[in-house]
């Protein structure tokens, strides 16, 4: 009879964080939880998130707090609620209660943080920390961050659950919908009625060229594919991040196919390879050869894709990296800047195929990764290419006219990296372009 591992609870998931980190920073730590930012006036204020590295030894998503960290002990500094607050936002637990729920072993007012600041390495840092502490500490939690334990894997697939629901809302939605801004809704209708938020602003538009696309105001068309960028992110922080692209009418059209099918082929190819050991970096460069490869066939790029790739000719088509980490940050850690991103030694390149590269280090059991390539017409970079001839001898600047009315494809999907090779966390949701034709007519 097999046993099952024990669930564990909250505060000894959080007691066992913060006894590795003290094996490996032994120090004083004080991390800041953050507060609301004012929207427009005092009163009215942003959804407030807590700062992720507070939430990975904290857990629960508290204002203006923070917490000290030393030999595995948990020191709470939090207000109770007073009655002016509680009369326009209702009873919260109790700083005794709070403290109980995630294991401290001491909790104390807000205020009583300075006592702890004079030996303390901090997150976010102040002005007044040691640079050389600072950098060990981040050194120690970007260890740590890296791989997810049992709790947060549970986390991230939740929020990715959620994210799929979302985008077969989005699909059923779209042929009813006359703009982006309905298929937004009504998939993150979704994510809220899970008591999730977003992961990170929604992109949800006919325009995918524009990577990071906020506007949502445009009509879709019957020759439009529509590209959905859509992640959750569950109370506890963690997130997830998904993007499909489909067509208006239900149905790719041949150049649309075509496209969709060069990008996939790039997207499987990168998660058949992804195991431990493989250089992320080298993820993105077979996405890279795969999608010239696949260009080449169409007649779209001239040449042989390895020396395309080595000149950067892709790039005109896929300008980003081929993913990122994934875990409490929908970007992971990215502000920390490249720390997290990058092995140690590691820098970005100055290449155009290579720099917006987020991540370069090898993959190891238990990271989670974004798989995402993608096929771009963004004029800012076209235009001037063709302008200048320096890639007329390898791309058919004329065939690429049969392919104008596709102007954004990018299909994503979070990966786990396990000790044989790796798990598709959002595999429920298809990728093939049949199947997603499927979703849409049958709705």
């Amino acid at each position: 009879m097999a046993l099952q591992t024990p669930v564990l609870s909250l505060a000894q998931v959080l007691k066992q964080r913060r006894d590795r980190l003290a094996e490996i920073y032994p120090g004083s730590v004080v991390l800041w939880s953050g507060q609301a930012v004012s929207r427009n006036f005092p009163a009215n204020v942003y959804p407030f998130r807590a700062n992720s590295h507070f939430l990975y030894f904290a857990g629960l998503p508290l204002s203006r707090a923070a917490i000290h960290l030393e030999g595995g002990r948990l020191t709470l500094l939090v207000d109770d609620t007073s009655p002016e607050a509680a009369l326009w936002h209702g009873p919260t637990p109790s700083r005794a209660a709070i403290a109980a729920a995630i294991g401290a072993d001491a909790a104390y007012p807000y205020q009583q943080v300075d006592q702890y600041l004079a030996d303390a390495a901090t997150l976010p840092a102040q002005a007044k920390s040691d640079p050389e502490r600072s950098q060990k500490l981040i050194d120690a939690i970007v260890a740590l961050r890296l791989h997810h334990d049992d709790h947060a894997l549970d986390q991230i697939k939740t929020a990715a659950a959620v994210s799929v629901a979302a985008h077969r809302a989005g699909m059923a939605a779209t042929g009813q919908a006359t703009a982006e801004a309905q298929v937004r809704a009504a998939m993150e209708q979704v994510i809220m009625a899970a008591g999730m938020t977003c992961a990170y602003n929604s992109i949800v538009t006919v325009h995918g060229e524009v990577l990071h696309n906020e506007q949502y105001h445009h009509p879709l068309g019957a020759d439009d594919l529509l590209l959905a960028d859509v992640g959750a992110e569950a109370p506890s922080g963690w997130a997830s991040d998904i993007t499909r692209t489909w067509p208006v009418s239900g149905q790719f059209t041949p150049a649309q196919r075509d496209i969709y099918s060069a990008v996939l082929a790039a997207h499987d190819a990168c998660i058949a390879a992804a195991q431990p050991g493989i250089e992320y970096r080298d993820l993105h460069l077979l996405a890279c050869r795969t999608l010239a490869a696949g260009l080449v066939d169409l007649g779209l790029l001239k040449g042989d894709p390895e020396d395309l790739v080595e000149r950067d000719v892709h790039a005109l088509f896929f300008p980003h990296g081929v993913g990122h980490l994934l875990g409490l940050d929908v970007h992971d850690m990215e502000d920390l800047g490249d720390v997290a991103g990058y092995a140690p030694g590691r820098r970005r390149s100055d290449r155009f195929g290579l720099k917006f590269l987020r991540l370069d280090r090898p993959l190891e059991t238990n990271m989670v990764v974004t798989i995402e390539p993608g096929f771009y017409q963004v004029p800012a970079i076209l235009a001037p290419a063709r302008q200048s001839g320096q890639y007329d001898d390898a791309v058919n600047w004329e065939r690429l006219n049969d392919f104008q009315a596709v102007r954004g494809i990018r299909i994503e999907n979070d990966v786990q990296i396990t000790p044989r090779g790796c798990t598709v966390l959002t595999a429920d949701l298809p990728t093939q372009p049949e199947d997603l034709e499927a979703l849409i007519s049958n709705t």
